[in-house]
């Protein structure tokens, strides 16, 4: 067995995935518990089926949609469904989205952005799909996207709303505004391998068949769900102080000599974009790693290759190779961000190393 580390460790990733919420893990127990298929006829089918039913209505409840809920392994299936599946083809994606969005891109038109990554409602006005999302996962950079909707829908277009990062933490648009959100339960202190597609109404997708009333094959995740709209339900109550702590974080780091990205913009009280200047990204990982912190360079899905963020491209950032992206979770203390101050000072002050 792996031996347990000589010191505790301090995790900033919680932007890449959060713990288990108590809540969640009570009720992924539970759901475990109805093990039957939702989908079979028989009693216990229709016990779970009315325990996944209830779910849902939780899951709109908490969220204020009034549209459809097709639950999916995560965020980057409701993607691909969106995307794949949509009656409008994608017209346009913001060049700061995540991954899963960019790899059905293509061709496809980018979106013009400011140096904040902000999307320009104005360039937005496009007749098909168009993908924005609500938080950038690597800067914390909140969207304008009621502006954006207003465009896109004049242009007879639609918009999904990539809400990982902010489900849980901040309001979500309407359906009067997005016409599709995608979410993951384990981005707000749910399990991984669950997340949903909220449709505006069933007309907006080609049906695939099977489950989820046709809309997404495959036997429904029940513990995975109830986990989920228990860590939904759970999550409001930590915003005040994790506002506070991302303060201290930012002025600490420009007091030690750093950047912050994207100052002057909007952004999500949870996730701060860094740079230390002359230090190269990959070593700053290293060294805080050996030092006991975890934090990340771009989003998970990426940044183990460790290459140069397109997000930081798109919004034409100098020495985006030198930027580390912190993020901080309802378990993070005062102490956590002192020591990793502590530790940035450690390191900047280590000299040249690109």
């Amino acid at each position: 067995m792996p031996s347990e580390p000589a010191f505790p460790r301090i995790y900033l990733d919680h932007a890449a995935t959060a713990p288990l919420l108590p809540e969640a893990r009570e009720a992924w127990l539970e759901g475990m518990a109805i093990w039957a298929n939702p989908s079979s006829p028989h009693a216990e089918g229709r016990g779970a089926r009315a325990a996944l039913e209830e779910a849902r209505a939780r899951v709109r409840a908490v969220l204020g949609w009034d549209g459809e809920v097709i639950f999916t392994s995560g965020a980057s299936e409701a993607l691909a469904l969106a995307i794949t599946r949509g009656k409008l083809a994608l017209g346009a994606v913001s060049p700061t989205e995540h991954d899963a969005v960019l790899r059905h891109a293509g061709e496809v038109p980018r979106l013009p952005v400011d140096a904040c990554g902000r999307v320009d409602p104005a360039g937005a006005a496009v007749p098909g799909l168009v993908a924005v999302q609500q938080v950038n996962s690597e800067t914390g950079v909140i969207q304008m996207l009621d502006a954006v909707a207003e465009a896109v829908h004049a242009a007879g277009g639609m918009l999904l709303a990539d809400c990982a990062q902010g489900a849980g933490k901040l309001v979500l648009p309407d359906a009067g505004v997005a016409d599709m959100i995608v979410l993951s339960a384990h981005k707000f202190g749910g399990p991984v391998g669950v997340g949903a597609l909220l449709v505006r109404d069933w007309s907006l997708l080609h049906p695939t068949g099977g489950q989820e009333r046709g809309y997404r094959p495959g036997t429904e995740n029940l513990p995975g769900v109830l986990a989920m709209a228990a860590a939904l339900e759970a999550a409001p109550a930590w915003t005040g102080e994790a506002a506070r702590l991302r303060g201290l974080l930012d002025k600490s780091i420009v007091d030690a000599g750093g950047e912050i990205v994207a100052a002057e913009a909007a952004r999500l009280f949870s996730i701060g974009g860094y740079r230390m200047p002359g230090r190269s990204a990959a070593a700053q990982l290293i060294r805080f790693d050996a030092m006991g912190i975890a934090v990340s360079a771009g989003s998970a899905c990426s940044s183990g290759s460790l290459r140069t963020s397109h997000v930081l491209d798109a919004m034409g950032y100098p020495r985006p190779s030198e930027v580390i992206r912190v993020s901080i979770g309802r378990e993070t203390s005062e102490a956590d961000i002192l020591s990793f101050v502590a530790a940035w000072r450690e390191i900047a002050g280590g000299g040249v190393n690109a």
